[in-house]
């Protein structure tokens, strides 16, 4: 396993979302990279709700550095990350990274920290001032992945996916969502 993810031997190169990024994304995933409600509701309006979540990885570690960055973190500051896969039926459908920076985790955040098996979307949409700050996405080469996950959940092409820092009560957190071809396919 790498020592910053269970997902990532690497950091996929990120595009800020700027006004024209949406036409070079296929039409298959731009309405996921794009939605701007809960992943976890459309799932499960999608997919019923037999929605699992797998984790694969929670414990504090230094994030890749341009989540650091994209956090206003010190460079050797530890967060906490958890990485997880959502399925519905047997079918992987999103594997997703949250980076938790340790003064988010205070106060009623603190139970993002104990999620367990519950979806972090679950959560974060709960509280009434929730805020998106910032999204980026990309489309994450074969030679990012683990083997671990490329195995796991069958990824032998390019992986569409967005990183979106939110902010709960001026506490960010960032959260990287990627779109495996179960839930791509749906759409089509």
């Amino acid at each position: 396993m790498s020592k910053k993810s269970y997902l990532l031997n690497t950091e996929p190169v990120w595009r800020e979302s700027r006004p024209g990024l949406r036409h070079q994304i296929p039409q298959s995933v731009q309405s996921w990279i794009y939605e701007a409600g809960s992943l976890t509701q459309r799932l499960r309006d999608s997919f019923g709700s037999g929605l699992k979540v797998t984790v694969l990885y929670h414990d504090r570690q230094k994030p890749f550095i341009s989540e650091t960055r994209l956090l206003q973190l010190p460079l050797q500051q530890k967060t906490l990350v958890r990485e997880v896969l959502l399925s519905a039926d047997g079918q992987p459908l999103i594997v997703a990274r949250t980076i938790i920076p340790i003064k988010t985790l205070i106060g009623a955040q603190k139970n993002l920290s104990r999620l367990g098996t519950r979806p972090l979307g679950e959560v974060i949409f709960s509280y009434p001032d929730l805020q998106r700050l910032e999204m980026d996405c990309s489309c994450v080469k074969l030679a990012c992945w683990t083997d671990s996950i490329k195995q796991q959940v069958g990824i032998v092409k390019p992986v569409w996916g967005r990183r979106t820092v939110y902010a709960i009560k001026g506490h960010e957190l960032l959260v990287n969502e990627f779109f495996l071809p179960n839930v791509i396919n749906e759409l089509i």
